[in-house]
């Protein structure tokens, strides 16, 4: 059975002090980082996409993705390399113009050296299926060890990025930069 540390404190502190009381658990803190962890973000031309033909209405939207949300822990201490998980969610609706109930999706997760160049990409399917024509599927995508690589015990991860977005072609890309926004929710009755 595991008891919070305040409750342990408390109870060692009318033994002795809050010393005692790690002793009594048994085991010895976490080392503490060498500094804070990489900031984990979502490239904003790349955070939505959607499939939509010409000319650019609501009536032809296909389907949508979002990113809603990214977030990063990370241990590192002595030499050893930044060893950072990450959670990655998802939404997805289906518009008008979206033909059948499936569609596969791809994204990238970057490490980067801040402000400098791409130390690492890797590219990753994510086919999702509706089960009703409005439905928006929700979905987390996670991640248990990204190894970043220090040269020295001093390199914090505030030098690093791990950068997440949708793989894009062109004319989404071109449909992104252009401010235009459809949300994932377009085809569906829930406006």
């Amino acid at each position: 059975m595991k008891f919070p540390i305040l409750f342990i404190c408390v109870g060692a502190l009318a033994l002795s002090s809050c010393q005692t009381a790690k002793s009594l658990i048994g085991a010895t803190p976490p080392a503490v980082n060498e500094g804070v962890c990489p900031q984990a973000l979502v490239l904003w031309d790349a955070a939505r996409k959607v499939q939509i033909g010409e000319p650019q209405t609501y009536a032809n939207i296909g389907f949508t993705a979002e990113i809603l949300s990214v977030r990063s822990l990370c241990t590192y201490v002595g030499t050893n390399p930044i060893d950072a998980t990450l959670e990655i969610d998802f939404a997805f609706g289906r518009g008008p113009a979206a033909v059948g109930m499936e569609a596969d999706f791809s994204y990238f997760v970057s490490v980067t050296r801040k402000n400098r160049a791409i130390i690492t990409k890797e590219t990753y399917p994510l086919p999702i299926k509706f089960r009703q024509p409005d439905q928006i599927v929700r979905h987390t995508e996670k991640f248990a060890s990204i190894l970043i690589p220090r040269l020295q015990q001093n390199t914090s991860g505030n030098n690093f990025e791990i950068i997440v977005g949708f793989e894009l072609n062109e004319n989404e890309l071109e449909f992104a930069r252009s401010g235009k926004r459809f949300r994932v929710n377009a085809g569906s009755n829930n406006r």
